[in-house]
């Protein structure tokens, strides 16, 4: 059967604001669809959108969420859990820096952060169901990144340990979004201790290959490391639950190249770019995704290291339109057959 991908769709997180539209959930969805889109993904951290707690606990309210959503013209796609999933697991290194993804209460305190990072994931999971979507989107954190070059020369079973604990701690949270028929999209992204296919798949089998364990395919993050963000659709298709559209460039240069040498997101070798002003071959992946009958979301999520966020927004709902393929059923050369005869086909074969 046909498939086709829905969109287009954006993701609110680098929207959301305390000045109109992007201050209430009734008016960030008008705008949304305003621009032509379709779907809106939802950061469940900004309260001025979204109240998690609440969207867990009642059906009701999710209800009257989504009831808002759809008579502004927009569906929901996904609930993200982005800044939360990172707090699952954070190595000594970046407690301080990642206190500010937490309530100022658990600051300093990584055991009781992790805690509430764990809460409110599962929390996503409720909601999830009751809003009566089939996937989420995450970052799983990060034990091991600290250590991505191996110099110091690391100790041996230390990867193995920290990936061993990562799939510990979050084993529980997969059955419970198992129990509540959603899956887990984790977002392969440098930072993260799943940052590229080898480590996905050194997690997946920690976790023994836990089903709700799947992928946020987004290819900027991909191009920055100059892997082959289409072969690895050949690979991990199966594992695609859902799909950032982002864009990146990389212009290395005698000074720099992949790690673009501390310098800020402008002046950088490898960097984010509004979707269109970038290099990321959109036509070859909307071909593979089609091919392979992905039928879920195309994101807009955009970040851009010059152009401003509402042109990007404008720009990105008639790209992605663009770029989806209403795929076919039937062959583009079906004028030219004929009738199934068997007999002819024995004769033809000599049989």
């Amino acid at each position: 059967m046909a498939t086709n991908i829905k969109g287009p769709a954006i993701f609110l997180a680098q929207f959301a604001g305390d000045a109109a539209p992007f201050n209430s959930w009734k008016s960030i969805t008008k705008w949304a669809a305003s621009l032509g889109y379709k779907g809106v993904q939802i950061p469940t951290w900004d309260g001025r959108l979204f109240d998690l707690k609440k969207a867990a606990e009642s059906k009701a309210y999710c209800d009257e969420v989504a009831g808002v959503a759809k008579e502004n013209g927009v569906a929901i796609t996904e609930l993200s859990t982005h800044l939360q999933g990172q707090l699952v697991a954070v190595n000594p290194v970046y407690d301080e820096a990642f206190d500010a993804f937490a309530p100022a209460a658990v600051h300093g305190k990584p055991k009781e952060r992790q805690a509430w990072a764990v809460g409110q994931v599962k929390l996503a999971a409720k909601a999830s169901r009751h809003l009566g979507l089939n996937s989420s989107v995450t970052f799983s954190g990060a034990l091991a990144w600290p250590f991505v070059y191996p110099w110091p020369q690391r100790p041996a079973g230390l990867i193995e340990s920290a990936f061993g604990e990562l799939a510990k701690r979050w084993k529980p949270i997969l059955d419970i979004y198992d129990e509540n028929g959603v899956d887990m999209g984790y977002e392969i992204h440098p930072g993260e201790d799943l940052f590229d296919g080898a480590t996905f798949e050194m997690f997946l089998d920690a976790l023994k290959g836990h089903k709700r364990c799947q992928i946020n395919y987004d290819p900027s993050h991909f191009l920055l490391q100059q892997l082959d963000y289409l072969s690895f659709i050949d690979i991990y298709h199966e594992r695609i639950c859902a799909f950032h559209v982002k864009d990146a460039e990389f212009n290395p240069d005698g000074r720099q190249g992949v790690y673009s040498g501390f310098q800020p997101w402008v002046k950088r070798a490898a960097r984010f770019r509004s979707l269109g002003d970038g290099q990321v071959d959109f036509a070859g992946i909307f071909s593979k995704l089609a091919a392979y009958n992905y039928d879920s979301w195309a994101v807009l999520e955009w970040e851009c290291c010059l152009k401003h966020p509402e042109q990007g927004a404008a720009e990105g709902a008639p790209f992605i339109a663009d770029h989806i393929i209403r795929v076919t059923e039937k062959a583009f050369d079906d004028f030219a057959g004929g009738k199934t005869d068997q007999a002819q086909i024995n004769r033809l074969l000599g049989i």
